[in-house]
């Protein structure tokens, strides 16, 4: 039973006081911390430039560009839970907004959500049977669907393609208030996770899958089902950033995944939230604090005009250093736990 509630070792090891010590100085409060401290550090930047960082505008574009890489990174803290990845999720998001934008053109809004979604969740479930199946290594085998999904794409589309009637694209543009509408989307696809994750029997054989596939197995966890579930919950995810993306651009885009790197950026994004690549560890809440993290990031960097080479530099810092600091924590947690 210790393999379905990974925590439970921690709590009888550390006690009560212990374990409300750590979630405290864990990873999740460690990552808004630190977007706190980026908008912070941002605002004085960009105020002491001549610029105003937190106007109303700008707080709204970063919401909105929260909300595609938020749900993408949302679905990939699944996967990667369970000790699998997904790299197919840019050329999936592409594909997505296509499909989206070609089927209301010439159908139904209902038809081209339920059209998109079931793709989506083919081919996380392709994604998922070529890895407990095949045993191919999540890496190989989802970078060989996105190269599938990329000659599809790239022979049947040159250009943008279909058209998003303006009654679908309240959804990429509308407010209330000052808060857009689409955020809700991404709270209420976040909360269906992170219950998935924390509050169900599903949610614990991820756990145990990622942190140790073969004591699962040996505790009666169907851990190839579990994996395969994983893939299919990222995709679904994909498929409402792709729908996001078709109302925000009006139309499907052949490079709406790819020019943005949601592949990329969405493992950054979760690795920022303390969630192990191996598995096992992590969760959902720490997900979004790594995409508001690298939001904040990059609305500094537009506002200052910052080099592309030298953002891209910063980034990659900010994810080494916040890696190396959990990794640090987890050792120092370790010896005081043995």
């Amino acid at each position: 039973m210790t393999a379905l509630r990974p925590d439970l070792k921690a709590r009888s090891r550390t006690g009560p006081g212990r374990t409300a010590e750590l979630r405290l100085i864990g990873p999740v409060a460690g990552v808004w911390l630190a977007a706190l401290a980026v908008t912070g550090l941002g605002w004085i930047v960009v105020a002491a430039r001549g610029g105003d960082f937190l106007t109303v505008t700008n707080v709204v574009t970063i919401l909105q560009n929260c909300v595609a890489l938020g749900l993408v990174a949302v679905g990939q803290s699944a996967v990667i839970l369970t000790g699998s990845l997904d790299l197919s999720v840019a050329y999936l998001i592409s594909l997505g907004t296509l499909v989206a934008a070609e089927t209301m053109e010439s159908g139904s809004v209902p038809v081209a959500i339920l059209a998109v979604l079931a793709l989506c969740a083919a081919v996380g479930l392709a994604n998922g049977l070529i890895v407990t199946g095949l045993k191919v290594n999540a890496f190989i085998a989802t970078l060989g669907t996105a190269f599938i999904l990329r000659g599809w794409i790239e022979d049947n589309y040159t250009g943008p393609a279909g058209r998003v009637p303006a009654s679908f694209q309240h959804l990429g543009y509308d407010r209330i208030g000052p808060v857009p509408v689409s955020l809700f989307l991404l709270l209420a696809v976040a909360a269906i996770l992170w219950l998935v994750t924390r509050r169900s029997r599903l949610g614990h054989h991820m756990y145990a899958t990622g942190g140790d596939e073969h004591a699962a197995r040996l505790s009666g966890v169907r851990t190839r089902r579990t994996v395969i579930t994983a893939h299919v919950l990222c995709s679904l995810c994909v498929g409402a950033a792709a729908l996001f993306l078709a109302a925000r651009l009006g139309a499907g885009a052949p490079w709406a995944g790819t020019e943005a790197r949601y592949d990329l950026e969405s493992i950054a994004a979760v690795v920022l939230g303390g969630t192990a690549l191996a598995g096992g560890r992590g969760g959902v809440s720490g997900t979004l604090g790594g995409v508001l993290v690298l939001a904040v990031l990059d609305s500094v960097f537009n506002q200052l005009a910052v080099d592309p080479f030298f953002k891209n530099v910063v980034r990659g810092v900010v994810i080494i250093a916040a890696v190396a600091l959990y990794a640090r924590g987890r050792r120092t947690e370790q010896e005081r736990t043995a």
